[in-house]
């Protein structure tokens, strides 16, 4: 169990102020002149030590990423790109992260800045976190008023800004082409890669976007030391992480935990456990709606971090964890997902535009049983058509729920099926 004192967001409950002064009170902004001065080697060498992989969802090397951007000026600007767009069904970490402790993401944003050398952030923040935004730009003005950023940040001599722009609500903004393309006034909708952001990005200039914990956790690693960091959780999973727990569980709560922490651990000390006890669970979905539903079977011993999820066939993505219980209509839990996917696909790439709303209506059938056993197959073949045939990772974040599904609770369907043609009486 992570103890108090190596928590990083100390005021995720929003029980002190957000403020600067509360901030300040709490370690932020502490000695950041003194980081910013050991060197931009030092800090992107210091990230990659810890282990930080982006707390968005992919898990990529943050210290890697950042180390693809240019090392020489290129006369261009160099900017970091924050992704605040949390839309992922069952996740509300940065969320409160922002309207809690927006400091630690403003000072991540300074310090990052100085790790890859960009000389600006933009914090894409989605439209409906009206007082999150509030509190972040408030937060901003905060610090540029004490000359924490801007011309001389910290007094350190080195030159950043930050900027807040709000979204409009679209998924798809999420990824990280969509929202450049989005951040230059054009139509959400995800860019071919190559060209990568570091090469090309906002404005076509070198860009790095990252998640809003990946940046946030950046002074307190920097501060405390990677070998710190790096001794919570297993090799190649490390650090601390903010949970999401919901569905039906009888403590529903955002927390900070260690990394590979049992996920029934997790749920039984942090949420209350299972509403009707353990053995009352059904299914979880271990990150997020996107990543296929585990069995209790597997949710008896698996562990939370990216390594043991992916053995199992599932992920951590943004560690959002959804319970059901076994009252739980899993068939027409996943029928929603696809109707949200199928909702949200920007349309610009046909595996997704036309397959996403053909599955949501194969599921739709599923849930009533008006439906042939040999379309289970079908939709399988569909749906692992899709994946991997889209520019982005929309198509596979609508096909493997579904997927999920279909592995571990087929008998289900087909038992739906099965009773619904029983009481069908023979066509004439």
């Amino acid at each position: 169990m992570l103890k108090d004192q190596d928590r990083i967001f100390t005021n995720l409950y929003g029980n002190q102020g957000w403020e600067l002064d509360a901030a300040q009170a709490r370690g932020d902004w502490d000695g950041t002149k003194a980081l910013i001065s050991k060197g931009r080697h030092w800090i992107c060498e210091e990230i990659k030590a810890s282990g930080l992989r982006g707390r968005g969802g992919a898990g990529f090397s943050t210290g890697l990423k950042w180390s693809f951007m240019p090392k020489e000026p290129t006369g261009r600007m160099h900017y970091l790109v924050v992704n605040a767009d949390e839309g992922e069904p069952g996740t509300c970490k940065d969320r409160d992260m922002m309207r809690n402790e927006p400091h630690k993401l403003v000072e991540g944003c300074l310090l990052a800045g100085a790790g890859m050398g960009a000389n600006a952030a933009y914090i894409y923040i989605r439209g409906e976190f009206y007082r999150e935004a509030e509190h972040l730009q408030a937060a901003i003005d905060q610090a540029y008023e004490a000359g924490l950023i801007g011309k001389n940040a910290c007094g350190s001599g080195f030159v950043f800004d930050v900027y807040l722009h709000r979204g409009a609500g679209a998924y798809i903004c999420g990824e990280e082409m969509a929202l450049i393309e989005s951040l230059e006034g054009k139509k959400g909708q995800p860019r071919l890669k190559p060209p990568f952001p570091a090469a090309m990005g906002l404005y076509g200039c070198p860009t790095t976007v990252n998640n809003v914990e990946t940046i946030a956790v950046v002074p307190t690693i920097l501060r405390r030391g990677a070998s710190w960091f790096s001794a919570f959780g297993r090799e190649n999973n490390t650090g601390t992480k903010v949970f999401c727990i919901s569905g039906h569980v009888n403590n529903p709560c955002n927390v900070e935990e260690e990394m590979s922490i049992p996920l029934r651990e997790l749920i039984e000390r942090h949420a209350g456990g299972v509403q009707g006890g353990w053995e009352n669970l059904k299914a979880i979905i271990p990150g997020g709606s996107s990543v296929p539903m585990l069995p209790k079977s597997i949710c008896d011993n698996v562990l939370m971090d990216y390594d043991s999820l992916r053995e199992q066939q599932s992920g951590l993505g943004t560690a959002a964890v959804i319970v059901m219980d076994k009252s739980t209509d899993l068939i027409a839990a996943i029928a929603r997902l696809s109707k949200f996917y199928k909702h949200e696909s920007c349309g610009q790439c046909t595996p997704c535009r036309e397959g996403t709303g053909w599955m949501w209506r194969v599921m739709e059938r599923l849930v009533t049983g008006d439906a042939e056993i040999n379309e289970i197959d079908s939709l399988l073949e569909v749906s692992k058509q899709i994946e991997g045939h889209t520019i982005c990772a929309l198509g596979d974040a609508a096909a493997w729920p579904i997927q999920g599904l279909m592995r571990h609770f087929r008998n289900e369907v087909e038992e739906r099926i099965l009773s619904k043609n029983k009481v069908t009486p023979a066509a004439a």
